[in-house]
């Protein structure tokens, strides 16, 4: 069985999700699915040699992102949470987030807990968050700020909170922001401003003084600023109800300035080994801390995260918007004033797995797509620019023109520019098919295979940047290496020399299998550009450094297509280093042309300094200098 399937059991399995009935009422499946079938409202799969029909396996999740919204209410003495969940036992963390002076960005946490039983816990502010222990100034002011930390009885942290809370006996919950707040698509004249509130409300956006105009009545807040002026500081203050907060960022600098800057990438930060924050419910929240602080330190001008920010691999929408809730509750004192510029991969699927027998079942990417798969709990939890491809309807293999039969690219696949820099953002697991075997029984897209439509637009976005006088470099990033180095050689863009390896869309595979769909990617970025400098991808849980050139070895030898002849190289820098399970080195090919490998965690930091670029890439545990790098002279 390949790693993927394995790792899709071992998500499942790491958070004991206790089978229980389907939760979808099923009404249409994707014509591009073959061998699945709605018979009142359950889906099944049905064999196609023994006609045998199977019922697909929904996984009840402990924690959903529905439990923790909305769960707070005032006491006599103090506040009572309740999560809505009768399962749950366990212990509260809490603390208060400190307000003399410069405002904590995490809570402090104390030497207090309370009990959940059967999904509710109560704090006492009176007699533990009084005195000396009152670092927030509730009882001067009247109000103050507090988070809390769900553990359950085996002491795994599930989620991190916060609110508001107001009086001083008996106490009240405020409305406020519980998620963010983000600063999102920066550029030279404007950004966007997204946070969620505990409830439906209206906040106040001032931004410079200025008081925007804003009348969504939501607890999903995204709001647009323009009118900015280029390579400026500027304020903003959200204020909801009697609580306001203030926080800055930067304007981009005028594209062309090619003054000096850097910026930060990683990848891969889902829940690791060894206790603690090295998994708060699907995240390392330990290592991607000690990722975002050492950026801040460096001053980057914005952070590229490419995929795998969860464990993910869930049946269940709710619990993956509650994993992405933990991956933003880790950065967000950082992503309040650098933006985070996000992609999926692999680890961000979602599921409907069938049993078949076999070890690991069938799974395959949810639908309804618009709103249950994969690619929607993506757009419902991220603000990306919104200027990639559509879909993949419409392409030459799209037989139903009639119907959209693919999830959508929104917020996925999307380009930006910082000065003289275009940063590019594909997504090698559109459409994913987790289980090898379901692809063909079943349909959809593998691992590491870019799509036609994908594939066009990157042909098209490269020409434009190759026109513009004003970008020197661009970065293409995708969650799957080109050439894998160590942990994915049985897929990426390998599969051990396997070209018959393709997607299945309406029954048929596809005319192109990995390794030619490989090569056309190579020729875009190597034969058709003088400025991509470098593919910067994830997937495999270390650090590689390597040189792609027409020398190097890219074929097995049975290979008997046309093999691409590359004018130029470019750089791969894998770094999916920020906290999953680490994978050694692997004797591939291309091993000769790897000029650097670890399996340390790190964090790669760019420095563009007009026509010259350099990598850093530090040890964020140990601040260590890993190697420093001119990638461009």
């Amino acid at each position: 069985m390949n790693s993927t399937s394995i790792l899709v059991i071992i998500a499942i399995m790491f958070f004991q999700c206790a089978y229980a009935e389907s939760q979808t009422i099923y009404k249409n499946v994707p014509n591009l699915y073959h061998n699945l079938k709605i018979i009142d409202g359950i889906l099944y799969y049905i064999n196609p040699e023994t006609h045998q029909k199977t019922r697909n396996n929904f996984f009840d999740p402990v924690m959903k992102f529905e439990n923790v919204q909305n769960p707070a209410s005032g006491t006599d003495t103090g506040i009572k949470l309740d999560f809505q969940n009768s399962k749950l036992n366990g212990t509260l963390y809490y603390g208060l987030y400190q307000s003399n002076g410069k405002s904590s960005k995490y809570p402090i946490y104390l030497d207090k807990s309370s009990k959940i039983i059967s999904g509710i816990s109560n704090i006492n502010i009176l007699k533990n968050l009084s005195g000396r222990k009152d670092i927030s100034k509730w009882q001067t002011k009247g109000f103050g700020k507090l988070g809390y930390r769900i553990c359950d009885n085996e002491g795994r942290i599930l989620y991190d909170g916060k609110l508001n809370f107001a009086g001083v006996g008996p106490f009240s919950v405020l409305p406020g922001i519980v998620e963010g707040p983000f600063i999102n698509c920066v550029t030279e004249y404007g950004a966007v401003i997204s946070f969620r509130t505990n409830e439906s409300t209206t906040p106040e956006i001032i931004v410079n003084g200025i008081q925007v105009k804003y009348d969504n009545f939501s607890n999903k807040h995204e709001i647009k600023i323009g009118g900015l002026i280029p390579d400026t500081q500027n304020h903003y203050t959200i204020r909801v109800g009697k609580i306001s907060e203030n926080f800055s960022f930067k304007t981009n600098p005028a594209r062309g300035s090619r003054e000096k800057f850097s910026f930060a990438f990683s990848s891969d930060s889902r829940h690791g080994f060894g206790g603690g924050e090295r998994n708060i419910h699907g995240v390392n929240s330990y290592i991607m801390k000690k990722s975002s602080a050492l950026a801040d330190f460096l001053d980057v001008a914005f952070f590229q995260f490419t995929g795998d920010m969860i464990s993910g691999y869930s049946t269940s929408y709710s619990e993956t918007l509650l994993q992405y809730s933990n991956w933003k509750r880790t950065i967000e004192p950082f992503a309040s004033k650098t933006p985070y510029y996000v992609g999926m991969g692999n680890h961000e699927s979602m599921l409907i797995n069938f049993p078949d027998n076999s070890k690991y079942g069938l799974s395959i990417n949810s639908f309804p797509f618009e709103n249950n798969s994969s690619e929607s709990a993506f757009i419902e939890s991220f603000v990306n620019f919104e200027n990639g491809p559509v879909t993949e309807d419409s392409s030459k293999y799209d037989i139903d023109l009639k119907h959209n039969d693919y999830p959508p690219y929104s917020e996925q696949v999307y380009h930006y520019t910082y000065d003289n820099v275009a940063v590019i953002v594909l997504n090698s697991n559109y459409l994913y098919t987790a289980s090898i075997n379901a692809i063909e029984e079943i349909g959809g897209n593998l691992h590491g295979y870019i799509m036609d439509n994908q594939l066009k637009w990157l042909a098209k976005i490269i020409s434009d940047y190759e026109q513009d006088d004003m970008t020197d470099h661009i970065f293409v990033t995708i969650h799957t290496p080109i050439f894998p180095n160590g942990g994915h050689s049985r897929d990426g863009m390998w599969y051990l020399g396997d070209n018959d390896k393709r997607p299945w869309l309406y029954g048929k595979p596809v005319e192109k299998g990995i390794i030619e769909r490989r090569d056309e990617f190579l020729d875009i970025i190597c034969n058709k550009s003088t400025k991509v400098l470098a593919v910067l991808t994830g997937d495999e849980h270390n650090y590689s450094r390597m040189f792609i050139s027409d020398e190097m070895q890219r074929y097995p030898e049975s290979y008997d297509k046309p093999k691409l002849k590359l004018k130029r190289g470019v750089w791969q820098i894998v770094n999916g280093a920020a906290g999953a399970p680490y994978y050694g080195q692997e004797v591939l090919p291309w091993s000769s042309e790897v000029k650097a490998f670890t399996a340390e965690h790190v964090l790669c930091i760019f420095n563009i300094d007009g026509k010259e670029v350099r990598t850093d890439v530090y040890n964020p545990e140990t601040l260590d200098l890993f190697e420093s790098v001119e990638l461009r002279k």
